[in-house]
């Protein structure tokens, strides 16, 4: 019975698989179709939908195979083995003999499952500008820069924390604390990946999204990492700024300014990210007092974490229509996005209201995961809608680079 529930699981994820195939060339073909004029640009709302459905299908599908392989593989050690970010088994417990590739141990060192959500961030703000649609060339050259840095930052985190991530049974066997890779190699692969990261984005992009984007790496190190991880229940609330940064490294990159809208995703994200974070922080309480982080739920107890949590998120709710009522964004948007509020807001009050904590709490990050990119991607349908945008303001610009360097921006590398 048990081989026949795996053939049956596997059969799903083929089938799965093929109709994601299958939308994505359909995607490609309706592009193609519409670069050609050989259907009219109106149909460009529901090319992005789909796009945004075929991307947010291939990361289920990534987390769903990669459950299943933990399943099948190591029914006896499944609580270990699904903290590793590789997969990876721990020989002590003779669960698998092999040992990850040393390409699979620097991928792993950026984290690419976080970065997966920091580049949908990213890339949803260069369509909601008033600079039209972006080419396909400063796209790829935003994505490849934003990889690279924010996987720079990541690696360097991991560096530095590798003597906590010993004490953690979800990151005890990271590359660097189980000693695949030497510190000091993760230290310059990390720094190499920031220099290259600068560079693409100071000479494809331009210089202002260049700072961003180091703006971003430099205070997740420093002001998180180095600074108040260790020393602060307000860690996540103060350090989590930093993944507030590539919504703003997109819009400049598109607008060569730093505009009101901008600032309105860099606070959406800032207050999305407590809530998120302490529902990972609540199943993780354990481990993170273990290894002596002073996580919220470690220092103030599990009811007032929720009731924070709480907190941020009705705070969060009003601001997320923000871009409506300022103009950049329509009815459209603001109904996904007060749509999306109530759904994580029901989370957060049943999770208040149980004693049970894990269920709840899982079931929270997980949505939290996709209630970010949903709201992303709403903004990009939106803006390609044509009714609904009724409060059309002029943009209020915060910093702007020179004229001539957001000339050169807006007409491509």
């Amino acid at each position: 019975w048990g081989q026949r529930l795996e053939r049956g699981r596997f059969a799903a994820v083929r089938q799965a698989t093929g109709q994601v195939l299958l939308a994505t060339v359909a995607q490609i073909a309706v592009a193609a179709a519409m670069i050609l004029h050989l259907l009219p640009t109106s149909l460009r709302a529901m090319h992005l939908l789909v796009g945004s459905l075929v991307w947010g299908a291939i990361v289920v599908l990534l987390f769903k195979t990669r459950r299943m392989s933990s399943e099948v593989r190591v029914p006896s050690s499944e609580s270990e083995s699904s903290s590793s970010p590789l997969g990876a088994r721990n020989p002590e417990l003779g669960t698998s003999s092999a040992k990850p590739s040393l390409l699979r141990d620097l991928v792993t060192l950026t984290k690419p499952r976080i970065i997966s959500l920091l580049l949908v961030t990213t890339l949803f703000p260069m369509f909601i500008t008033n600079r039209g649609m972006p080419s396909l060339a400063l796209v790829l050259w935003v994505m490849l820069g934003g990889y690279l840095m924010a996987g720079g930052a990541n690696t360097i985190n991991m560096w530095f924390d590798r003597d906590i991530d010993q004490l953690m049974s979800r990151t005890k066997l990271r590359p660097v604390p189980s000693g695949r890779i030497a510190p000091a190699g993760a230290l310059a692969f990390g720094l190499g990946c920031a220099a290259v990261a600068f560079w693409i984005f100071w000479t494809f992009v331009n210089p202002l999204s260049a700072w961003l984007a180091l703006g971003g790496l430099l205070f997740y190190v420093f002001i998180y990492t180095v600074w108040l991880k260790r020393s602060s229940p307000q860690n996540i609330v103060i350090g989590g700024a930093a993944g507030a940064f590539p919504p703003l490294v997109g819009w400049t990159a598109m607008t060569g300014q730093l505009d009101l809208p901008a600032i309105y995703l860099f606070a959406i994200i800032f207050f999305w990210t407590p809530p998120h974070f302490w529902a990972l922080a609540l199943i993780k309480r354990q481990d993170y007092a273990r290894a002596g982080v002073p996580m919220m739920p470690v220092v103030v107890g599990e009811h007032w974490t929720k009731v924070q949590m709480l907190a941020y998120t009705l705070m969060l709710i009003p601001l997320t229509v923000m871009p409506s009522v300022f103009g950049s964004l329509g009815l459209l948007y603001a109904t996904v996005a007060l749509l999306l509020g109530a759904r994580l807001l029901w989370y957060c009050v049943r999770l208040l209201r149980e004693p049970a904590l894990q269920p709840t709490a899982w079931k929270m990050y997980r949505y939290s995961l996709l209630y970010l990119f949903l709201l992303f991607a709403a903004m990009g349908v939106d803006r390609a809608v044509p009714f609904g945008h009724m409060f059309e303001r002029a943009p209020v610009m915060i910093i702007q680079q020179p004229e001539t360097e957001a000339l050169e921006t807006t007409q491509g590398p």
